[in-house]
């Protein structure tokens, strides 16, 4: 997995759907995802790429799912996602972001709306001081 922190917008809504994504872009890190995990917490999500499908079997928690085209153009969204359930994108998705539960309703995010995605900033150290 990406180990860079990366930022999910949603520029059709101007909300912020996570400031503490991974990345999932290799056989292995697609494979596992969020296996393994106890949930997500706010802000944190995972960007499985390229991706047509998802599935939460052997998960604990649900999720929000956004299929995403190669465009960054929402065409399906699926909210609160519980464990051993199985999805698919349609023909024109090609990459999945995976949320906390609730995101999507609380964000406003729908199908058609735009997203973009770039590296989160690194985080504020704290002065040192003599």
């Amino acid at each position: 997995m990406n180990a860079e922190p990366l930022q999910f917008h949603n520029v059709t809504r101007g909300t912020t759907l996570a400031d503490q994504a991974k990345r999932a872009d290799n056989p292995w890190t697609r494979f596992v995802g969020l296996l393994g995990r106890k949930g997500l917490g706010q802000g944190e999500g995972l960007h499985i790429v390229p991706c047509t499908s998802v599935h939460t079997w052997f998960m604990r928690f649900t999720i929000d799912v956004l299929y995403v085209d190669r465009e960054g153009t929402v065409v399906k969204a699926v909210q609160r996602m519980k464990p051993f359930r199985y999805s698919w994108g349609g023909r024109r998705a090609h990459s999945v972001v995976e949320l906390p539960a609730g995101t999507i309703a609380a964000t406003g995010t729908a199908v058609g709306d735009r997203l973009t995605l770039h590296a989160a900033p690194p985080a504020p150290t704290a002065a040192i001081t003599s």
